[in-house]
C-alpha cells in the first residue's frame, strides 16, 4: 500500500542519517498518514480517505473539506480529491 495522501499526494522522502562521525546513511521520510471521516457540507455525504496531519490542519483552518477543495487549484490535488471537487461544485452548481 502507498503511503501517500489521498488529498495533497504527500509521500515518502528520502534523505540521510548522520551519525556524531557524520556518517551518512540513506533513510526515508514517511509522511504522517492518518485515516479520518471527513464530512463534505454541500454533498451530505463523508468521505474515508488517509490524510497527513498537515493537509488536515489546512482543512480544519479553512473550515472543512469543501472550502478547501474549492480553495486549492487542481495541479496540487490528487486524482481522487479532483472528483471530489468535481462533484462539489456541480452541486453548488445545480442549487444555485
Amino acid at each position: 500500500m502507498a503511503k501517500k495522501c489521498d488529498i495533497s499526494g504527500t509521500g515518502a522522502m528520502s534523505g540521510n542519517n548522520v551519525s556524531h562521525a557524520h556518517n551518512k546513511t540513506r533513510r526515508r521520510f514517511l509522511p504522517n498518514l492518518q485515516v479520518v471521516s471527513l464530512l463534505s457540507d454541500s454533498l451530505g455525504k463523508i468521505f474515508k480517505l488517509k490524510v497527513c496531519s498537515k493537509t488536515l490542519r489546512t482543512i480544519e483552518t479553512n473550515g472543512g473539506l469543501d472550502a478547501y477543495l474549492e480553495s486549492t487549484s487542481n495541479t496540487k490535488l490528487t486524482d481522487e480529491a479532483k472528483k471530489i471537487k468535481k462533484t462539489i461544485l456541480k452541486n453548488k452548481a445545480n442549487k444555485k
